[in-house]
């Protein structure tokens, strides 16, 4: 059964203004990629995956 991680935003319409992100990233220890998830602003969303 899928989350609802961001159903819980979307309270008077103001959930629109937020994205969940999903970016891989190489472990620096293992070598491995991981994924790094985090609900974000609109508006950062292009500052998140250039970090």
């Amino acid at each position: 059964m899928a989350k609802k991680a961001v159903a819980s935003m979307q309270n008077k319409g103001e959930g629109r203004a937020f994205a969940k992100v999903i970016k891989m990233v190489k472990s620096p220890k293992t070598g491995a990629y991981m994924f790094q998830e985090e609900i974000v602003h609109n508006e950062k969303v292009q500052e998140f995956l250039k970090k």
